[in-house]
């Protein structure tokens, strides 16, 4: 019998939480660019994450950080097949700093529909998972987004690109939001804001330099609990492309996207 994606998603994320959790604190890195960190950590946790889906299933596509180049190539020209989008290490700089906020993401895409996603804390132990069509749960207990429905009521998570410059995007966003939302956060890891949104937690975040690893697990958990995802064109996301907004439901979105626009 075939396994199931989802069991093999999490079992596949526990394991490279294992990794990374042994490895906190012991390990050295390197710059990939300009304050963008890679250690050791995040490859051999891709690997584990690699050697476990290959094995269930070796027919499918397989998009992870770590080596994008050729995969995203693979992915684009097969977008109907199976994919799995794998970040081992979102939140890399926190593990550097031994910064408990980092996580391992890790979803199953057909084309741009996302069949399954888990979202892992080893530190915590919180473990977020979604199966398209059947919700979103915080370690076996169902998951909402809030229902705040104005901006200066909402605690709102952003994030800024490797090397941020004055004129990017997310910096203008986030100067434009600061005097308006409750309180904004920047907590380095894309793929745990997108849980905490739909944990309810954080009402709504935004990006615009996001890449399909970052955002394909949060994305599946945010739409079952009830929460929207849109690009920053007001039209569905796309893993090829991830510019996306995001909140915790379509009024809080509306509004945002105005006033961010």
């Amino acid at each position: 019998m075939q396994p199931s994606y989802l069991k093999i998603c999490e079992y596949a994320a526990r394991a490279a939480g294992a990794v990374l959790k042994e490895k906190v604190g012991k390990i050295g890195f390197r710059e990939k660019g300009q304050a963008d960190l890679v250690t050791e950590a995040d490859t051999q946790a891709q690997e584990t994450i690699r050697k476990i889906v290959g094995k269930a299933f070796p027919d499918h596509e397989f998009l992870g950080e770590e080596t994008p180049g050729a995969s995203a190539d693979s992915y684009r020209n097969n977008p109907d097949s199976f994919c799995w989008v794998v970040d081992p290490l979102d939140g890399t700089t926190n593990f550097v700093h031994q910064v408990p906020f980092f996580c391992t993401s890790i979803a199953l895409a057909r084309g741009n529909e996302l069949l399954c996603g888990v979202v892992y804390n080893p530190v915590t132990e919180e473990f977020f998972s979604a199966e398209q069509g059947k919700g979103a749960f915080l370690n076996g207990v169902r998951l909402c987004v809030s229902n705040v429905k104005k901006p200066e009521d909402s605690l709102v998570a952003v994030g800024f690109p490797p090397n941020t410059q004055l004129d990017c995007e997310d910096l203008q966003a986030f100067l434009k939001a600061v005097p308006i939302a409750q309180a904004i956060r920047r907590s380095g890891s894309t793929a745990l804001n997108l849980a905490y949104v739909a944990a309810g937690r954080f009402d709504a975040m935004w990006g615009y330099s996001t890449n399909a690893w970052d955002i394909a697990a949060g994305a599946l958990l945010l739409q079952e609990a009830g929460g929207v995802i849109v690009s920053t064109n007001g039209g569905p996301i796309a893993l090829e492309d991830p510019k996306f907004l995001c909140a915790a439901n379509e009024t809080l979105l509306n509004a945002w996207a105005e006033i961010l626009s």
